[in-house]
């Protein structure tokens, strides 16, 4: 999720284990051990521009790294606290801190290599947005007033309401998954790969990405508490397929190369953006969750195998494209 999220986790994981003189300063070492994770962003590389891509939520997020991540955190920390603290409760409170990163980041629709270095999957639960200012204000006001009050019960409480939020999220994500289901049975089509996904910011407006044949079809679903379900029907987009669609491409070239691992990291939800070949987008993402338009996607010179792909951000934030979204979240399209 966003830093200041993780950050409060780990503030709050940290709260939780502290004594109660020690709130404050446990409130702090917990909220930098739970950014520390996203440290990863820094790797980059300007000959190879799917590097921070590949490394982007990697082996700092596994949990057999949070040891190792923590004990950088203690480390950097027990210099300007050595006075106050001793190592090993520093150490305690980065554990305590570090401890979720990853984890957090697998409930996203953006997900993690958890597991590394025993699975190089990348594993996401699909359950909450990379941004939920619901979560983040549970965890916000839990973190203020635990540190104000000197108690580690509203820090335990708050990570019990954030369990509870989750938990929401994955009820959520089980309807629009059974709708999904339900639309493209309704269509005549099987479907070969299904994912359901959190909209930015809330739990109401999920986007549907399903395969069928050499076919992908989006669709966005309103799953409101007190309402029918609605579904907006969206696009369509042929599935990239690198021997049909690039038939020719030397093997071994770096194009082919950096092809394989955008699409890994798409999970195979990759296309030909339409009318522009030498563009290939990530479908699961888009401004709206009705379109095929990308909000990133790679872009290849097809006249120059050996030259690295560039990584290309569509961010859309047009006063057009926020009316549109807002009308679909609340039901008004």
């Amino acid at each position: 999720m966003d830093l200041i999220t993780q950050g409060l986790l780990g503030a709050t994981m940290a709260q939780s284990g502290a004594k109660q003189k020690e709130i404050r300063v446990a409130t702090g070492i917990g909220f930098f051990s739970g950014i520390l994770a996203d440290a990863d962003i820094l790797i980059q590389s300007a000959n190879d521009p799917l590097l921070n891509v590949e490394f982007h939520r990697h082996f700092t997020h596994s949990i057999f790294f949070v040891p190792f991540g923590a004990l950088i955190a203690a480390c950097i920390l027990w210099f300007f606290l050595r006075k106050r603290l001793s190592f090993t409760r520093i150490y305690l409170f980065a554990l305590l801190g570090y401890c979720l990163s990853g984890v957090l980041d697998v409930f996203t629709s953006y997900g993690t290599h958890l597991l590394w270095p025993i699975s190089e999957s990348r594993l996401a639960f699909n359950i909450i947005s990379v941004i939920d200012p619901v979560f983040t204000i549970i965890l916000l006001v839990a973190v203020v007033y635990a540190f104000k009050k000197y108690t580690i019960t509203a820090a335990r409480a708050g990570l019990l309401l954030a369990t509870v939020y989750l938990s929401f999220g994955w009820f959520q994500h089980q309807r629009a998954a059974t709708i999904a289901e339900e639309l493209a049975n309704e269509r005549g089509h099987a479907i070969e790969q299904l994912m359901v996904k959190p909209t930015l910011g809330n739990l109401v407006l999920w986007r549907s990405i399903y395969q069928t044949g050499d076919q992908f079809f989006v669709d966005a679903i309103r799953i409101g508490l007190l309402s029918e379900p609605i579904v907006y029907t969206g696009d369509s987009i042929k599935k990239f397929i690198l021997e049909r669609d690039m038939y020719g491409l030397p093997p071994a070239s770096v194009l082919s190369t950096d092809i394989s691992r955008f699409t890994t990291f798409s999970a195979g939800f990759v296309a030909i953006q339409p009318e522009q070949p030498n563009i290939l987008i990530d479908v699961r993402y888009s401004n709206l969750p009705t379109t095929v338009s990308p909000l990133w996607a790679i872009e290849m010179d097809l006249s120059n195998p050996d030259q690295h792909a560039q990584y290309m951000l569509y961010r859309d934030s047009s006063k057009e494209t926020r009316e549109k979204f807002m009308s679909l979240l609340l039901g008004n399209q």
